[in-house]
């Protein structure tokens, strides 16, 4: 335990005399896993908003292999928390939890689980035995004690539970995914969450996701981050990834980050356990996942979805099974792009509703049927008030490290009107540089701020790392030292203000590249400069087209000036 993180309380049993608020019920959570109070505190605040009868605590239960993490996000989140050896003592009137591996005390309470995820898709190792078991059904002595009692999403989960658990089945109240409507509710922010999380606009946002274990995404393909950020266009593509709570709690924020350090250098965006990740899968583009509740979840609203790995405890039947057998696959030996641009220019956005329609039922009131049920377990009535009502996701707040470094490759239409420049750039941190070929060139392009010494040493081609822009006298000052300070690149380039940039050559002159349409940075239009170089293009007055992506192409005018007018360009600054 972290040592800024107190003990849970030993909360005294006259505790009551002192408190402010006079609270007539008490609801206990069970904060056992990390994903289970994840779950709750998603959801527990819009059922309980503005009712002071009901006091609530967290009783924190560290018997798990995933309850790692659970007093952080419980101290973060302002909950009280007490020892789970405490709820006897406490006697609550309702426990509620999202784990359903709890073995709460004696008592006469009712006990409401909610799931974790999507329904009892998966087959999951038993901790009691050294077998497996169907996840989110509650233990055998807690369903023969009568108390508990399991919400579900579909009444297909009740008739999968009567032939499997039967007497499971006989505990279920049919709510609907407070989560999932919550997902649906956000699908017309998308583009905001997307420029929230650095994305720019007109980039298509790869969002991975895995769930945990070794069939997992992140099991099975643990690379796959940097290899897509290797494979896809940056000036096409973004790439975020979303792990399982039991992921995080498993191995620590510290080995993930090292893990995937390189992809983190490429411009990878992993999103926290904790609320991003609904706002990010709602901005996704396309989803790549596995056999995972967040891949169902990003079929059901419509996403491409792309497999990255599924595995065999995927129950038969389900909905995810379902989705399993309807979704293209990207295996280690297929190229990315060529799986994911499919996938993404044919996608029907109803491809997935008959998926969607095993999984999810009364959409749209999941929070008014389970505050009902809440309420009706604690003998409260409701509040006056209506229930609350179903809001979008909050606007994610991780953006992605900068990309300083590129490797760029480009090619030449030298017969087209006017003569055309691909270029094509790709995060240094995962590139592979490859021989040039006839028609195509390749450099290594750097930030000024790259940290990694022996890139810019290396670079053809160094960026002054304004994104607004500088003034044009500053920028030829910038464009002269940098040349000055290394004498190894061929090119040094600034975007100045109002759009554009200037790139110094080597031997004095500055080109004066300004673009006709939007903007696309002064990465590729230093790419156009350095090919036209390459390729004995004239560099001015001219009007080259560049081309970054399958439907982004600009016109851009090319300006030469003279040496003596940028007060000397290659001189000491």
């Amino acid at each position: 335990m972290p040592a800024d993180r107190p003990p849970p309380l030993a909360i005294r049993d006259d505790a009551a005399r002192w408190n402010t608020l006079r609270s007539e019920k008490t609801l206990a959570v069970a904060a056992r896993t990390l994903v289970s109070t994840i779950r709750v505190l998603e959801c527990l605040p819009s059922l309980l908003r503005g009712d002071s009868r009901v006091a609530v605590v967290f009783a924190y239960d560290p018997t798990s292999a995933f309850s790692e993490g659970v007093l952080d996000v419980l101290h973060d989140a302002g909950c009280r928390v007490l020892p789970w050896d405490r709820l006897t003592a406490l006697a609550p009137d309702l426990l509620l939890s999202a784990s359903e591996n709890i073995d709460p005390p004696q008592g006469d309470y009712p006990v409401l689980v909610l799931p974790h995820g999507v329904g009892f898709q998966k087959f999951v190792p038993d901790s009691r035995s050294p077998g497996t078991r169907l996840s989110g059904v509650v233990g055998d002595r807690l369903l023969k004690s009568g108390r508990a009692w399991l919400t579900i999403s579909h009444p297909h989960q009740h008739r999968q539970l009567q032939e499997s658990h039967p007497e499971a089945a006989e505990r279920t109240v049919l709510v609907g995914d407070p989560c999932f409507d919550e997902l649906r509710a956000g699908l017309g922010q998308a583009a905001r969450f997307r420029r929230a999380l650095g994305v720019p606009d007109g980039r298509r946002l790869v969002v991975l996701s895995s769930t945990w274990g070794s069939t997992s995404l992140l099991g099975r393909q643990p690379q796959l981050p940097a290899r897509l950020l290797e494979a896809l266009p940056y000036d096409e593509y973004r790439v975020a990834a979303i792990l399982h709570p039991h992921v995080w709690s498993a191995h620590g924020e510290w080995q993930i980050r090292t893990l995937q350090a390189a992809a983190l250098e490429a411009g990878l965006i992993l999103i926290p356990p904790f609320r991003e990740w609904r706002s990010a899968l709602v901005a996704a583009s396309v989803v790549v996942g596995d056999h995972g509740s967040v891949t169902l979840y990003g079929a059901a609203l419509g996403k491409p979805v792309v497999l990255g790995a599924f595995g065999g405890d995927a129950v038969p039947g389900t909905a995810v099974a379902a989705l399993g057998r309807r979704a293209p696959r990207l295996r280690t030996q297929d190229s990315p792009e060529r799986v994911i641009e499919p996938a993404l220019t044919r996608h029907d956005p109803h491809r997935y509703d008959d998926v969607a329609a095993l999984a999810f039922a009364e959409s749209g009131q999941a929070l008014t049927r389970l505050r009902a049920l809440v309420y009706d377990l604690l003998g409260l009535g409701e509040p006056a008030a209506p229930a609350a009502p179903v809001l979008a996701p909050a606007a994610p707040e991780s953006e992605p490290l900068p990309v300083t470094s590129w490797v760029v490759t480009t090619s030449v239409a030298r017969d087209a009107d006017p003569p055309t420049v691909e270029v094509r750039r790709h995060p240094a941190a995962v590139a592979r540089t490859e021989g040039e070929g006839p028609a195509g060139f390749h450099h290594l392009c750097c930030a000024e701020d790259e940290r990694d010494t022996r890139l810019t040493e290396s670079a053809s081609v160094l960026l002054c790392r304004e994104p607004g822009g500088i003034p044009a006298a500053a920028a030829l000052r910038w464009i002269a030292g940098t040349l000055s300070r290394f004498p190894g690149s061929l090119l040094a380039a600034a975007r100045i203000r109002g759009g554009g940039c200037l790139v110094g050559l080597r031997d004095g002159r500055v080109v004066e590249a300004a673009p006709t349409g939007p903007d696309p940075g002064a990465g590729p239009l230093t790419a156009l400069v350095y090919t036209c170089l390459r390729a004995g293009l004239p560099l001015g007055p001219a009007v080259v087209a560049l081309r970054t992506g399958a439907d982004r192409e600009v016109d851009v005018a090319l300006r030469v000036r003279p040496p003596s007018s940028t007060g000397g360009a290659t001189g000491a600054d």
